[in-house]
């Protein structure tokens, strides 16, 4: 038993005064065969702290289903840490941002309108109350005061950055209290008045978020509690990237240099990420601070940190360590023995399945009136495929949705007529129908929900209705298509021209007898999901940043591998390579 605590401006562990020197490693964005290599290098850096945050959708799928096995295994990742003697601070807010779908919170808590978000509203804090009475009781004994490695626990995340409800936050609070989270609770905002009044709770530890101007956030943060040690909670020493967006960087000399001033102003600080990891399957977040301006995140979260995605070490791995070993003398560098990585070659794309002959297959249809959002149809990740017909014959109009959440692909009779895309108001589709009617399919892509700032419920696929001209349709049948579920497709073994622009699976053999880490390249290709072994890597996009997918060694087998990549706009090329480097653009 151990106790974390402040006293005179100071940390204490176990009665004796310590600097948190801390990294972020979130344990849902690695592979669980990885987590002790990642933390060696951690500890091997001179930390003496590791940060992870909880994302409530990992952990609750769908209500009151659980899972915290796998990638999902906290306790495991905590007692891992632990053994290696690193400290623990878990954020288990239910809001974590992080770059995250939905900022962690689940999907379904959409389907009731009832529900409002990051608020004192009863029907959500009942669904925390619920989350919370299933996870806190696997950290208390992990918990310093019961001998475990955590030391302090978040209440919500850079809450001012979006409300300012003191009622909410004091709930928040008393429901960790109530459920024997003696430890340290804390907070965490940008270092201005408005975000720290808005984000504080009455009597806990506030910290702040920045990436530089440390001695005027640090007098900020003193403005509010003087007598409180000063903590930067997230040393933001990279970035995440955007589709379309040039790939972010930072110079390692300045994250040094920033990093010094923390330690001069005797200051404890969590770097923000020390090794970033990837957002498999469909976890990205997305951006959205004006309404019209909609940026999904990539699959990458490499975040230019001192680990890269696939876990080695970088410039800013040493120039950081040289930083703590003037200070705290750590001696020779010792690293876990190098996991090795591999360019496997060419795969031919062998095999196709296109989407609209497939869809009985991947899912039940359901009639509804309107065309409505995925939420309401218990889905909450992936493509949704709405379809109507429509009598003729009609003039020539546009092809209206209200609103589309975020890509879709309108098809008429099965010939793709168009991509409408969230915020951008010149893509529009217009056909005229002819005498005998035509139908209409529009695939919808959740591209990431919003997972900061104002525009947070973010419900995806179709949110009001459908016009042709100025007529609303009605009378759709819908499937949902999370693509969970990949087996029951029928692939031919023929690929044809005829399938050349519209969305299909393609399916190819990777065999293996070494296995090893590797990269998917996808030159080529325009958009998509792609998978391994039935393991969704994440989508790729060919307008960039990122041009390769990271693919870790555990979700190979020695053998014959299963490649299957969902296409939305065909290719000429039907075959991928697998190379030994990653290119995540300039």
């Amino acid at each position: 038993m151990a106790i974390f605590e402040c006293r005179q401006s100071q940390f204490f562990y176990d009665e004796k005064p310590i600097q948190l020197l801390s990294g972020a490693l979130h344990y849902f964005r690695i592979v669980p065969e990885y987590w002790t290599d990642r933390l060696q290098k951690l500890k091997a850096c001179g930390f003496n702290t590791v940060e992870t945050y909880v994302p409530w959708n990992f952990h609750e799928p769908k209500p009151g289903q659980f899972r915290f096995d796998g990638m999902a295994d906290l306790e495991r990742f905590i007692q891992t840490a632990g053994e290696m003697g690193l400290l623990v601070i878990v954020r288990a807010s239910p809001f974590i941002c992080a770059e995250w779908e939905f900022g962690g919170l689940p999907a379904w808590l959409l389907a009731d309108d009832e529900v409002k978000l990051r608020c004192y509203n009863e029907k959500f804090l009942e669904r925390v109350d619920a989350y919370y009475d299933v996870l806190l009781p696997k950290l208390q004994p992990l918990l310093c005061t019961n001998g475990g490695p955590i030391i302090a626990l978040q209440i919500e995340n850079e809450y001012g950055s979006y409300g300012n409800d003191a009622s909410y936050l004091e709930y928040l609070r008393q429901a960790m209290v109530r459920r024997g989270m003696n430890v340290l609770l804390f907070t965490s905002d940008g270092p201005t008045d408005s975000l720290l009044q808005g984000g504080s709770v009455p009597g806990q530890l506030s910290s702040v978020n920045f990436g530089s101007g440390v001695k005027g956030a640090f007098s900020k943060l003193r403005e509010y509690q003087a007598d409180q040690p000063v903590m930067c909670m997230e040393y933001w020493i990279g970035w995440f990237d955007h589709w379309g967006e040039q790939h972010h960087t930072r110079d390692a000399g300045d994250v040094a240099s920033v990093f010094e001033e923390m330690l001069e102003e005797k200051a404890s600080v969590n770097f923000y990420m020390f090794h970033g990891g990837t957002n498999f399957g469909f976890y990205n977040g997305a951006n959205c601070q004006q309404k019209d301006q909609y940026e999904p995140t990539i699959t990458s979260y490499d975040y230019d940190s001192l680990l890269s995605e696939s876990g080695d070490l970088t410039d800013k791995f040493y120039a950081v360590r040289a930083v703590i070993d003037r200070y705290m003398n750590l001696g020779e560098l010792k690293l876990p023995e190098p996991i090795g990585r591999r360019a496997y070659g060419q795969v031919e794309m062998t095999e196709q399945a296109a989407l609209l002959s497939q869809l009985d297959r991947l899912s039940a249809p359901i009639r509804r009136t309107n065309p409505e959002p995925m939420e309401k149809l218990g889905q909450d990740y992936g493509f949704i495929l709405y379809k109507t017909t429509i009598s003729g014959p009609r003039e020539k109009q546009e092809l209206v949705v209200q609103e589309v959440r975020d890509r879709a692909l309108v098809f008429v009779d099965g010939k793709l007529e168009g991509v409408l895309e969230r915020g951008n108001q010149e893509q529009t589709v217009s056909f005229e129908v002819p005498a005998e009617g035509a139908e209409i399919a529009i695939l919808v892509e959740n591209m990431g929900r919003i997972n900061y700032g104002p525009y947070l419920r973010d419900p995806k696929g179709i949110t009001e209705g459908v016009r042709f001209g100025f007529q609303f349709l009605y009378d759709w049948t819908i499937h949902c298509l999370p693509l969970d579920d990949l087996s029951p497709l029928q692939f031919a073994a023929e690929i044809t021209d005829a399938f050349a622009s519209t969305p299909a699976f393609y399916r190819g053999i990777l065999r293996v007898d070494d296995v090893q880490d590797t990269f998917l390249r996808l030159e080529g290709w325009t958009k998509g999901v792609a998978f391994v072994n039935g393991f969704n890597l994440g989508r790729y996009w060919d307008k960039g940043p990122q041009q390769t997918l990271y693919v870790p060694a555990p979700l190979l087998r020695q053998g014959e591998n299963v490649i299957v990549l969902f296409e939305l706009h065909g290719t000429a090329n039907r075959s991928v390579t697998f190379v030994d480097t990653p290119d995540l653009g300039g």
